[in-house]
């Protein structure tokens, strides 16, 4: 089910239109102040979401952060202990999951063993209001969807595991539902299987205009697949937007530190001017400039984080303001890039990661064990934070 890269990228460069038109339409999902108790144990408490029509949406975080409850409850599964929600403008609260437009892929698929990949897919078709000849025709149209026609007469164990998945999904999608739950859907995958799966998960989406939630503690899972994410701790939502959104300009330290990789110091606003800030950073031996947020003002503390990607080596020292001296104390090499541990004057060690854009030898590297090496970072690339 592969495909040219250059149509894999103009999927993804389409989230942000349709993210625009869905904006000017009523939300397809709202959640009202959904709390869920178990005993005195608060699993999701006041959530408030809205959900675009034909968006794959994902719910991401921890384990034990409340996201599989909250798509229980939208399944029908779990009743909500405070809180409403509707699907396409109806009160679902108190409906059992048969009577909503929702169907549910398991993680662990549960497909039928002795069953054919056919009558897996008809399975949830036989109680429709369907003729024989109809029921066939959409499982040969689920079938082909997915590109699994050609395998309609064998068994689940006969066929490889991202077949099985895709088996699941056009089970799932049979019915026809307007919204489609999918609990970490590609779990069971292995990594280069899953890769290649997210983007046959959005382009089969894209076909059906069906309408996704993905239930994932994975971070490039949901940031390749999702038109927007909410990030989730605790039972509460920390953060939604999209990928970009999240992981460029994340609200606290919590949703910065789940998201990616990142390195944090305490700091202390010097002074602030126009859209610039120059902050305190003892642990880094200087005192750098960074994108002011709003709010600001001198002698305020804050933290002062830096993602690996936005900082460059160098053996000598860079121009501009935000230069820093440094020993390579760690270097580890991953083929398409290479991880540098830098210990500072401060004895603080900060990770960067330094894209190898081209083939070089060991003795070519940027900089290698116990090297002097100077650091650098637009100002643009720093995030501060007041939580």
């Amino acid at each position: 089910m592969s495909e040219p890269a250059t149509n894999i990228g103009a999927k993804v460069a389409q989230f942000p239109r349709a993210a625009a038109l869905a904006e000017k339409e009523p939300p397809f999902i709202r959640v009202e102040g959904v709390t869920k108790r178990f005993g005195s144990f608060t699993a999701v408490s006041s959530v408030n979401l809205e959900i675009r029509k034909g968006e794959i949406f994902s719910l991401l975080g921890g384990s034990g952060c409340g996201k599989t409850t909250l798509l229980r409850m939208l399944a029908g599964f779990e009743d909500p202990t405070e809180g409403r929600i509707f699907i396409d403008g109806q009160d679902m609260t108190d409906l059992p999951p048969y009577e909503r437009p929702v169907n549910m892929m398991f993680q662990s698929y549960a497909l039928f063993p002795h069953m054919t990949v056919e009558k897996n897919v008809a399975y949830g078709l036989k109680h429709m209001d369907m003729t024989a000849s109809q029921r066939a025709d959409r499982v040969r149209e689920m079938l082909a969807l997915v590109q699994l026609s050609d395998f309609s007469h064998r068994k689940p164990h006969q066929i490889s595991g991202g077949q099985r998945q895709r088996v699941a999904l056009a089970r799932a999608l049979a019915k026809q539902p307007k919204l489609l739950l999918l609990d970490e859907p590609l779990a069971a995958l292995d990594k280069k299987l899953r890769e290649a799966t997210q983007f046959e998960l959005m382009d089969i989406q894209d076909k059906t205009g069906t309408t996704f939630i993905v239930v994932t503690h994975d971070q490039e899972e949901a940031m390749t697949l999702s038109s927007r994410l909410a990030v989730m701790d605790k039972g509460r939502i920390m953060q939604t937007g999209t990928a970009t959104e999240v992981y460029e300009y994340p609200n606290s330290k919590l949703v910065a530190g789940f998201i990616g990789s990142i390195n944090f110091f305490e700091a202390t606003i010097r002074d602030v001017r126009d859209d610039v800030a120059t902050v305190d950073a003892p642990e880094l031996g200087a005192t750098v400039e960074a994108r002011a947020i709003p709010g600001l003002s001198p002698g305020q503390p804050i933290t002062l984080a830096i993602r690996p990607e936005k900082l460059t080596i160098s053996r000598s020292k860079p121009e501009g303001p935000n230069a820093i001296s440094g020993k390579v104390r760690d270097l580890a090499y991953f083929g398409k890039d290479s991880l540098y541990r830098i210990e500072l004057p401060s004895g603080r060690v900060l990770s960067i990661n330094s894209v190898n854009s081209r083939r070089v030898g060991e003795n070519e590297r940027v900089a290698d064990w116990e090297d002097a090496v100077w650091l650098s970072f637009d100002p643009s690339s720093a995030i501060l934070l007041k939580d």
